[in-house]
């Protein structure tokens, strides 16, 4: 995709669809906005330009012939945190649900409003930007520790009994949010704010489901929580890894 050479800071973000059409709409309408948009038509080539190059968002459809987006995002997400923003042709739950536990930072239907996908699109931009500015702050090591369950903030990294948990980059600073501010609720507006940065309308089932998922890799029965407790009708609570009622 050609672009003239001018003084703009562009963000520049990656297109994956094998829908040409689609593509050009979305880069022709992003352009003006101050993205540099380029795009890939199939698996593969989608996730050696996302890999080789230096994107700051993908858009990333689900269904793609050969190697579709959910195995593209599952790779990516071996070696990157970039944000993706996934597309979903039937916005079925379940391709949202199992898209955003592997890692996904949000997802729009294939019907989408053009000033949606622009909303979107800023937030986990600005979120992936947040994230990396709270590490630059970070000079001094400053771990935190609940029973068995252990986060490293400068490392990015929770563990629970001394083995390594495996969460997402959106679960995992879903849970310096929660455990930065023990015994205090916390509501699904205020944690899509301090891990997103979000400021439009969302879906706050989007939270249950990170939540859900971390639950299931901290061993945290909701019946009976350890560690995330659920205070209905306002939001959810860390509660240090002591017993509750």
């Amino acid at each position: 995709m050609e672009h003239q050479a001018d003084e703009r800071s562009d963000i520049k973000i990656l297109i994956v669809d094998d829908d040409r059409k689609l593509c050009r709409l979305v880069a022709d309408y992003l352009d003006p906005m101050g993205y540099d948009v380029d795009a890939a038509y199939n698996g593969i080539q989608g996730l050696d330009m996302i890999l080789s190059g230096d994107y700051q968002a993908v858009i990333l459809d689900v269904m793609m012939p050969g190697m579709d987006g959910l195995e593209v995002l599952k790779r990516v997400r071996q070696a990157s945190d970039i944000p993706i923003l996934m597309l979903t042709a039937r916005g079925e739950e379940t391709d949202r649900i199992v898209g955003l536990e592997m890692g996904a930072d949000d997802y729009l239907p294939k019907t989408f409003s053009s000033r949606e996908l622009l909303a979107r699109l800023r937030a986990v931009t600005r979120r992936h930007a947040r994230a990396g500015h709270r590490e630059a702050s970070q000079t001094a090591d400053r771990r935190l520790a609940f029973g068995d369950l252990g986060i490293n903030p400068d490392a990015r990294l929770a563990t629970l009994g001394g083995v390594d948990l495996d969460l997402t980059p959106i679960e995992y600073d879903l849970l310096v949010c929660l455990a930065g501010a023990p015994g205090r609720v916390l509501s699904r507006d205020q944690l899509l704010d301090a891990v997103a940065g979000r400021n439009y309308e969302v879906f706050d089932r989007s939270v249950d489901v990170h939540i859900s998922s971390l639950r299931r890799k901290l061993n945290d029965n909701p019946r009976a929580p350890r560690f995330i407790k659920t205070i209905r009708t306002a939001g959810y609570m860390f509660i240090a890894g002591e017993d509750e009622p």
